[in-house]
């Protein structure tokens, strides 16, 4: 059992350690071979994973000589591994094909692989410790992928930004880590609510804030954005199933810490709510495919944020499962129709769903699903998590329900972009040189990703829903009415109407009041004013004290000692050493004095006794 535990994300691990350090040594043979390395890594992490499921492995060991950690496969750690491993293997397929020989795809496929590791290491770490080695090494690869294409300025200024937002929330987590450890003396994360007193305040604000972070729910929503500069498998893997989901699944497995607090709980249903309806209509206004997938991302995820503060871990783990599916297919899609018609502006990519069928097609089910199409996956999912809402607040289940409205909206603005024949506004190779061929790897996991989108939302269906709360361990939670069900399905089918009828007409929305959310609400703009620029301020000014006070106090006892010494070698050392020069001088001069009678003579001796002897008669004559 517990070896299993550890094979699940050692082997990921292992083989991407090997693809990046092994390039160095086998050079591009490894490169070439490494796309299929990485898809054998990835098959064999899936089957462990189906493995984990069935067996339920746990890994337990001692940290820090007596904490006790470890890692475990339970019920909601069960769904997070097969829906990565899945997502994963599907990701690196589809990049097997799209990456050429002459790239560095040692070091991609290694990246990506370590990235799938620490996520597994995230999902099955059964203490604050362990999940926070899977954490940092996530971030660290995510920064890496991002900025893959390092010798681009913009990729490597994405990659920054990305990496120092994320980390300015992940912060939390050792606030939560030290504060569970003053509170309980553990970092169990089933002993976190057990916390007393203020400590569970400490723990519970410091998960939410590294969740947000991590999730780019508001106000981090903006480093998503720059994300996109990545490589476009690099976005369908971050999106769906690994770093992006983490914070939503940090919350929906700490629910009951969320709940103990009280407030905790509230606010994070209401920021999951109002970042689903921010961020939608963000993504409503975007002409970037990439972009408007990204901003969705943060949408989508606010469902299931707003399901961990309302309780609805069931539901918010289905839509979690399901988007996975959802979003890596759309980002796949986005990606191949980028490599071969070379532009990801919705204008110019009228008719590439024609152009490219299996595309096309595989396309056009994900938009649907997104959404919100019944019987497609996301349509059961967030009436799932709208209806826990509404029992909380009908105010909560308004705003939830606008969300997914404009969820239809901008996938049917994608859906309908792609799918009309070509026309006039149509273009190719505006952002870069297309190949006008999309290859089978490429192809071969959209099809199984189109199913997942379909299929998937069955678990939130009410004829399923109690199999799947007991596999999670999930209390009762309330399923959407037929009547809500109905009501969500007719909307949604009334927004695609009206969007297809106003891009018929040759439609725009107005720029002069969606001009912030072109900009993603200037949130990045924002935060360098609220955030960046006091922090460098103060940085600054810090800086200025310690070298004109600290500094300058240091350097002042050195110049007065450098001033001492001179005055001492100057003024009195030179003095002082002259007196004694001059004694020495005498002293010789005394000495020569007194060698010259030392003759040797006795006649001579003999004279100078007579002239001493005449020298005290005459002392004594005048004394007397």
């Amino acid at each position: 059992m517990s070896v299993l535990g550890w094979l699940l994300p050692a082997v990921p691990i292992a083989t991407g350690v090997f693809l990046l350090t092994g390039r160095f040594v086998l050079g591009r043979g490894l490169n070439r071979a490494a796309p299929t390395i990485a898809v054998a890594a990835a098959l064999a992490a899936l089957c462990l994973a189906i493995a984990a499921v069935l067996t339920r492995p746990v890994v337990q060991f001692p940290l820090f000589g007596r904490l006790p950690a470890g890692m475990a496969v339970d019920g909601l750690s069960a769904a997070l591994v097969l829906t990565v491993t899945s997502v994963s293997l599907a990701v690196l397929l589809f990049s097997a094909g799209e990456f050429s020989p002459s790239e560095s795809r040692a070091r991609f496929f290694g990246l990506m692989l370590v990235f799938t590791g620490a996520m597994l290491v995230t999902v099955t770490a059964t203490d604050l410790a362990v999940l926070l080695m899977g954490w940092e090494v996530m971030g660290a690869m995510s920064y890496a992928l991002i900025g893959f294409w390092w010798r681009e300025r913009r990729r490597v200024s994405s990659a920054d930004i990305s990496f120092v937002t994320t980390r300015a929330g992940d912060l939390g987590l050792y606030f939560a880590a030290g504060a569970a450890l003053l509170g309980t003396g553990s970092l169990s994360l089933d002993e976190l609510g057990a916390a007393e007193g203020p400590w569970r305040d400490v723990v519970a604000a410091g998960v939410v804030l590294a969740a947000l972070g991590k999730s780019a729910q508001l106000p981090f929503s903006f480093w998503l954005s720059r994300a996109m500069d990545g490589p476009s498998p690099v976005s369908a893997l971050l999106h769906s199933a690994t770093m992006v989901a983490a914070g939503a699944y940090l919350l929906l497995r700490l629910e009951p810490l969320m709940a103990a607090t009280g407030w905790a709980a509230s606010l994070v249903a209401w920021l999951g709510a109002i970042t689903a309806l921010l961020l939608g209509a963000v993504a409503l206004v975007q002409r970037d495919l990439k972009q408007l997938l990204a901003a969705s991302t943060c949408a989508q995820i606010g469902f299931m944020v707003l399901g961990s503060g309302v309780g609805a871990v069931a539901g918010g783990t289905a839509h979690l499962v399901a988007h996975a599916a959802v979003k890596s297919l759309l980002f796949l899609g986005a990606g191949a129709f980028l490599s071969a018609l070379g532009t990801k502006d919705l204008t110019e990519l009228h008719g590439a769903g024609r152009r490219y069928r299996l595309v096309g097609v595989t396309f056009g089910i994900g938009l649907l699903a997104l959404a919100g199409v019944p019987p497609l996956s996301l349509w059961a999912t967030k009436d799932t998590v709208l209806s826990t809402a509404l029992e909380h607040s009908p105010l909560l289940y308004a705003v939830g329900l606008a969300a997914a409205l404009l969820s239809a909206g901008y996938a049917a603005r994608a859906l309908f972009a792609v799918a009309q024949p070509i026309d006039a506004a149509t273009r190719t190779d505006t952002e870069q040189a297309g190949t006008r061929h999309i290859g089978l790897l490429e192809k071969l996991p959209l099809p199984a990703l189109a199913l997942g989108s379909a299929v998937l939302g069955v678990f939130a269906l009410p004829v399923v829903d109690e199999a799947w709360r007991h596999l999670l361990g999930a209390g009762q939670e309330p399923s959407p009415s037929p009547a809500e069900l109905a009501l969500s399905a007719a909307l949604v089918l009334l927004v695609l109407a009206l969007t297809w009828v106003l891009m018929r007409n040759g439609g725009r929305i107005r720029t002069a009041w969606t001009a912030p959310a072109q900009h993603w609400l200037h949130l990045e703009r924002l935060a360098e004013l609220l955030v960046a620029r006091p922090v460098f301020a103060l940085a600054t000014a810090l800086a200025r004290f310690d070298d004109r006070v600290i500094d300058g106090g240091v350097r002042a006892t050195a110049a007065t000692g450098r001033l001492a010494a001179a005055l001492a070698g100057l003024r009195i050392e030179v003095r002082v050493d002259g007196f004694v020069n001059a004694v020495g001088r005498g002293a010789r001069r005394l000495a020569d004095l007194a060698r010259r009678p030392q003759t040797g003579q006795a006649h001579t001796y003999y004279a100078q006794a007579a002239v001493l002897f005449a020298v005290l008669i005459l002392i004594v004559l005048l004394v007397r």
